[in-house]
C-alpha cells in the first residue's frame, strides 16, 4: 500500500522539492500551500505522514499542530522551520512534533528523516502489542502505564508527548544500563545523524521537567558524565 504524505509548505520552490523526494521515496505526495486548507485536507483522511512548515498564510504550523495531535489516532509530524532557536524547536515539539528539520536542508537529510518516522511508525505498532502484554511499572512514585500510555508522579498525572514517553518506557525497560546520545537517537527515533544529539538533550531536558522534583539533580533520568544517561535502578 502506498503511503501518502501531506506538504504544508507556502513557498513553491521547497514544495515542489520535497514533493519530488517523496515521489522519489515510493509514496504520493499531496501538496498545501496554505495552513488552514492544509488542515482541512489533513481531516479528510488518508494521509500517513505531515510535512509541516512553521510559518504559513491562513494558520501557523504550531496550530495545525496542535489541531493534529487532537485528531484520534496518531499520524506523524515533521516540522521544517526558518527559525532555529530552541525555543522554536521545543515549542513544536510540544506542540506535539515528532522531528524538525531547519532550513536550508539537504534533500538527503529529508528522505532519512521521513524514513526513520515512518520506521517509527511500524516500530510503535509492534511496541503497542508489546505493551499490551506489560504491566504498570512503579519506580518512587514514578507510576508508568504502558497500555494506556499514562504517567504520573504520587498520584498526580503527567502529560508527555509521544516522543517523551517513548523515551521514557525505553529507560524503564532498561534500568540501570547507560545509552549514549546516538544509541537513543537510533532505538527511540528511529535514525543516528551525526550532530543531532542536540535532540537528545532537549526531550531529556523535557522530560525532567515533568517528572522529577528537582530537574537539576535528576532522580530518575541521570546523567552518566562523558557517556550518557541511565535510568534509577
Amino acid at each position: 500500500m502506498t503511503r501518502t504524505v501531506l506538504i504544508i509548505e507556502d513557498n513553491p520552490g521547497i514544495g515542489e522539492l520535497v514533493s519530488m523526494q517523496i515521489k522519489d521515496l515510493g509514496m504520493e505526495p499531496v501538496l498545501e500551500d496554505r495552513g488552514d486548507t492544509g488542515l482541512e485536507r489533513f481531516k479528510q483522511g488518508g494521509i500517513d505522514l505531515v510535512v509541516l512548515d512553521l510559518m504559513l498564510p491562513g494558520l501557523d504550523g504550531l496550530s495545525i499542530c496542535r489541531e493534529i495531535r487532537g485528531i484520534p489516532g496518531y499520524v506523524p509530524v515533521l516540522m521544517l522551520t526558518a527559525k532555529s532557536t530552541e525555543l522554536d524547536r521545543v515549542l513544536g515539539l510540544e506542540m506535539g512534533a515528532d522531528d524538525y528539520l531547519t532550513k536550508p536542508f539537504s534533500v538527503a537529510e529529508l528522505a532519512a528523516r521521513i524514513k526513520a518516522l515512518f520506521r517509527r511508525v511500524d516500530a510503535f505498532s509492534t511496541r503497542a502489542v508489546e505493551q499490551e502484554k506489560a504491566e504498570e511499572v512503579e519506580v518512587n512514585g514514578l507510576r508508568i502505564d504502558p497500555l494506556r500510555r499514562r504517567v504520573s508522579i504520587q498520584g498526580a498525572e503527567v502529560e508527555l508527548t509521544a516522543r517523551e514517553f517513548d523515551l521514557l518506557w525505553h529507560f524503564t525497560c532498561h534500568r540501570g544500563r547507560v545509552f549514549s546520545r546516538a544509541q537513543l537517537l537510533d532505538a527511540v527515533w528511529g535514525y543516528n545523524h551525526e550532530g543531532y544529539e542536540h535532540t537528545v538533550n532537549t526531550h531529556i531536558n523535557r522530560l525532567r521537567n515533568k517528572i522529577e522534583a528537582n530537574p537539576a539533580e535528576p532522580v530518575y533520568v541521570q546523567t552518566v558524565w562523558g557517556v550518557g544517561y541511565r535510568f534509577l535502578d
